[in-house]
């Protein structure tokens, strides 16, 4: 069993920066998949961004590419994101998961831990 908990979210203007924290419990964090998905109001959830247990393969959403970086640091049981140049467009509540997949899956279906998310407004 995997807990996970976001922060860093919050209000910040165009062309700002932003570092999302995801800490998880469980001394099996290192071998899961990690992803960041995100939901604005009224669409769905949509993929950002996933890194597998070692680092070693990294995804990111189109919409994303040149901008956002994700990370992870197994020591500390944390997955990052950090996020560049923002744009209003990038305003959601913003969700970590997990999953037992190696091959740092984007699909939603792929992931069996989530955490409860924290909201990122951007403003123009």
């Amino acid at each position: 069993q995997v807990q996970l908990v976001e922060s860093g979210g919050g209000l910040v203007q165009a062309g700002d920066s932003l570092r999302l924290s995801c800490a998880a419990s469980g001394r099996t964090f290192s071998t899961y998949t990690m992803g960041w998905f995100r939901q604005a109001p009224g669409k769905e959830r949509e993929f950002v961004a996933s890194i597998n247990s070692r680092g070693a393969i990294i995804r990111y959403a189109d919409s994303v590419k040149g901008r956002f970086i994700v990370s992870r640091d197994n020591g500390k049981n944390t997955v990052y994101l950090q996020m560049n140049s923002l744009k209003p467009e990038d305003t959601a509540v913003y969700y970590c998961a997990g999953s037992a997949n190696t091959l740092a899956p984007m699909t939603r279906a792929s992931y069996i831990y989530w955490g409860q998310g924290t909201q990122v407004t951007v403003s123009s």
